[in-house]
């Protein structure tokens, strides 16, 4: 295992390739996971994108990082904007899953120079409501993040998924109900506060936006909404999957992953 300390608190990260790789291309899960749920994706991109240095790591207040004294987005940002500093990655390309893909945005309106192109999958500039969110938040304070956890997985899987892989959905349900209470609600939080929408607007890099199709948390149109706001960004959607993509279609993921990356390298 690798840990760096970068703005003050301790993330846990992992990093593979060479430094003097083509490209880097950088992680950020989702609320509720850690960086395990890029692994099908990685394993699948390896083959498409050999000359590629790939860093992961657990985002403020999930998996094995710190969750710090606050939780803001912009603690997010800054978290993200240390590590690449610290490793010395140059531009990179950024991808971002649900409010990782926020922190992607974020990152690209702070730190440009950092940002080399974004994959922006499930996400938007805005996500939901303050209301929603203030009631997740109420919710899970007294109960517990496993009240919820059905009707996240419902979200986060296709019905076709949850059917058929049962034993892949009970895994992921412990990874959620096992994030630290702290961060997840302090990530709940920082969503429930952000508006990206000048941030969209300004990115100036290749920008690919993902959605899944049966997404009940960034619903297609959702995505194509964010996807509206920046200039020459490319919309897939990835049929019957949900929330999470990756986990359902890796191959798929990998490739437009993949494709994205050819993309950046012809840009001048």
């Amino acid at each position: 295992m690798q840990f760096i300390t970068a703005n003050d608190i301790t993330l846990h990260v992992r990093v593979a390739g060479p430094k003097a790789a083509a490209q880097t291309l950088v992680l950020v899960n989702s609320l509720g996971t850690d960086f395990r749920i890029w692994d099908e994706v990685l394993a699948h991109l390896a083959g498409r994108a050999p000359d590629l240095r790939v860093i992961c790591y657990d985002k403020r207040g999930h998996g094995l990082s710190d969750a710090g004294e606050s939780i803001t987005m912009a603690d997010h940002v800054a978290d993200l904007a240390g590590l690449l500093d610290l490793l010395g990655t140059g531009p990179a390309v950024v991808l971002g899953l649900s409010v990782g893909g926020q922190v992607a945005l974020g990152l690209s309106a702070a730190r440009p120079e950092l940002v080399a192109g974004l994959i922006l999958s499930n996400t938007a500039h805005r996500i939901g409501t303050p209301q929603m969110w203030q009631t997740r938040i109420r919710t899970i304070e007294d109960e517990g993040i496993e009240a919820l956890a059905t009707p996240i997985l419902e979200r986060w899987f296709s019905a076709g998924f949850r059917e058929g892989f049962p034993t892949v959905v009970a895994g992921y349900r412990n990874m959620l109900i096992r994030t630290p209470l702290a961060g997840y609600l302090g990530t709940c939080a920082a969503i429930r506060d952000t508006d990206l929408t000048l941030a969209a607007e300004s990115v100036t890099v290749p920008t690919l936006c993902i959605a899944g199709e049966e997404d009940g948390s960034t619903p297609p149109e959702l995505v194509a909404g964010m996807a509206a706001l920046i200039p020459g960004a490319v919309t897939e959607i990835i049929a019957k999957a949900g929330h999470l993509p990756g986990i359902e279609f890796p191959d798929e993921v990998a490739q437009l992953i993949a494709r994205h990356l050819d993309r950046i390298k012809e840009t001048p």
